[in-house]
């Protein structure tokens, strides 16, 4: 069954806000959205993700605005375990699924998804592709996602920890320290 989602959070990472206007259906997600944010400086973000069977990553395309100027990323996989940035390969994130773009909780909802980890017990580690925004650099970024309990989840990347709710479809209501959904039931 496919789900449409529009979905909005105040995203206390970057003093900002971010709107995904989200399909999911079939194993994939495709979804387009916007953020803006205060800090490390005022910036807007918009961004296409599309993602394979089992919500693998295929595409994400950023573009960011800031007074530095406007930078775009086309980052790919190419859906056995290699990535390019604007057609340059990125060796150190090989063999990652997904993509996790800076301060944008929708991109937790791939491997939650692919695991089921809001609904079933279990621990799994990953290597993320992770976008740092307003900056767009791709660095490799191990992560822990463990199971807590129905919609709740541990998210462990290096020194950092947050126990993460998520809703019965596996987007993000409250990530402490990152971001809130705002009018929770999503719709």
């Amino acid at each position: 069954m496919a789900i449409s989602r529009v979905l909005t959070w105040d995203v206390a990472a970057s003093t900002g806000y971010e709107t995904a206007w989200v399909e999911v259906g079939d194993g994939g997600l495709t979804a387009r959205g916007r953020a803006v944010g205060t800090v490390p400086e005022p910036y807007w973000v918009s961004y296409e993700l599309d993602t394979a069977d089992g919500f693998v990553t295929r595409r994400l395309y950023v573009t960011v605005e800031s007074a530095g100027g406007t930078r775009t990323l086309d980052l790919r996989h190419d859906g056995a375990g290699r990535w390019t940035a604007n057609g340059d390969r990125l060796p150190d994130v090989d063999g990652a699924l997904d993509c996790d773009l800076g301060s944008c909780p929708l991109t937790n909802t791939m491997p939650v998804l692919r695991h089921e980890l809001h609904q079933a017990p279990g621990e799994r580690e990953f290597l993320m592709a992770l976008v740092s925004v307003p900056e767009l650099d791709v660095l490799p970024s191990p992560q822990t996602y463990t199971h807590l309990g129905q919609g709740k989840i541990r998210f462990v990347s290096g020194d950092f920890r947050s126990d993460i709710e998520f809703d019965e479809d596996g987007f993000v209501v409250d990530y402490p320290e990152i971001g809130t959904r705002l009018g929770r039931s999503g719709g």
